[in-house]
């Protein structure tokens, strides 16, 4: 019976990472894109597309993820050193979602100051982060 709901809440897990993690590819692109077009109609299309991606989708997926990620830690168990860099990989993961959150009040408000340039280099920290975190699964080196 707890092999059923292992594999119920490891299928929902998956489902979540992929809605977060397109988010988190997404939500930079979009800057990329506004951080050139920061007056006019086009700027509030932007406000929009970027709000409603991280409050309707990349939150949520956040929150499921972590929620369904500990409930198969748990059933796992938490002292195996692979857990121990992923779920590390995670905390950075998040880190960089609060921070896409930081730079979406800041378009919000008229004082982002970033350029194009910097959204498409922080939009390859998630790769980098995803790399680790599926070898770790994946493989289970420690």
């Amino acid at each position: 019976m707890l092999e059923d709901w292992y594999l119920a809440i490891k299928a929902f897990h998956v489902m979540a990472v992929i809605s977060w993690m397109a988010g988190l590819f997404y939500l930079p692109r979009l800057f990329v894109y506004h951080a050139d077009a920061r007056d006019g109609v086009l700027d509030e299309t932007f406000r929009i597309m970027e709000r409603r991606l991280y409050r309707a989708i990349m939150n949520p997926a956040m929150i499921a993820s972590w929620v369904a990620g500990l409930a198969l830690a748990y059933i796992i168990g938490f002292m195996q050193g692979w857990l121990h860099v992923k779920i590390f990989m995670v905390v950075l993961l998040t880190a960089y979602h609060f921070l896409l959150g930081w730079h979406l009040r800041r378009f919000a408000r008229g004082t982002e100051h970033a350029t194009s340039r910097y959204f498409r280099i922080i939009n390859e920290i998630p790769t980098l982060l995803m790399i680790v975190i599926v070898i770790m699964v994946v493989v289970k080196p420690l």
